[in-house]
């Protein structure tokens, strides 16, 4: 069996958890356009998907000009506070610790690269990473799976020696899309039955379970149990 060698990460609500940026700043955009913004408990639906699809199903409207529009205003703020009202989820520094110099680390996130360097410069987590490969401000790689195939390509990575870590259904997804092995978080975003639709194999529950998980992969001792759920996981 192949065993793992690169673990590419989501940013948010994987690494870190960037709730009170984004919901202020879409709070933000909404209001400064005038349109009709739902309760924050609403938004955190949000988080994770690239901006202009965000924007899209909140404004309910594939007005490019409208989207575009509310993209920029949210950057106002994002680009200046918001990024840096987030935090690093506990347990992500040890989780990183335990893979350094034992695997080859990169993180791959929807958010455009210029904002998740400056993020996890801010947390001293940027370190960690080989690359860090985020989007660019025009959405040139909205689609997660285009985005991870740029990294595998441009770092000659082995699909089959290669895991992704992310806590929604784009991360699994594009996992698939690029034949990588995934790993969803249920700490983040995105529910335990979403990343079960989506088909990830591997379920944590904690940035720590995740290093169990992974040195069980790459050690090729990993053994498989039916919970109910189809989901292969590790016993811990």
């Amino acid at each position: 069996m192949t065993k793992i060698k690169n673990v590419l990460f989501d940013l948010d609500g994987t690494l870190t958890d960037p709730a009170e940026g984004i919901i202020r700043c879409i709070q933000h955009s909404l209001t400064t356009l005038n349109i009709s913004c739902p309760p924050a408990e609403e938004l955190t639906r949000y988080i994770g998907p690239p901006l202009r699809e965000v924007f899209g199903s909140i404004c309910n409207s594939s007005d490019e000009v409208l989207v575009e529009r509310a993209v920029g205003v949210f950057r106002e703020r994002f680009s200046t506070i918001g990024l840096f009202e987030n935090t690093p989820y506990t347990q992500v520094p040890q989780m990183l610790l335990a893979f350094q110099g034992r695997y080859k680390l990169f993180v791959a996130t929807s958010k455009p690269q210029v904002y998740a360097e400056r993020i996890l410069a801010h947390f001293s987590l940027a370190n960690h990473f080989i690359e860090i490969h985020g989007n660019d401000l025009e959405g040139r790689l909205d689609d997660k799976a285009d985005l991870v195939k740029e990294l595998i390509d441009r770092r000659e990575l082995v699909p089959e020696e290669t895991i992704m870590v992310g806590d929604r259904k784009h991360d699994v997804v594009a996992a698939r899309k690029n034949r990588v092995t995934s790993l969803g978080v249920t700490y983040g975003y995105g529910s335990r039955d979403e990343l079960i639709h989506a088909g990830v194999e591997y379920l944590c529950a904690t940035p720590l379970e995740v290093v169990t998980v992974i040195e069980k992969l790459a050690s090729g001792t990993r053994r498989r149990r039916d919970e109910g759920t189809q989901v292969p996981k590790l016993e811990t």
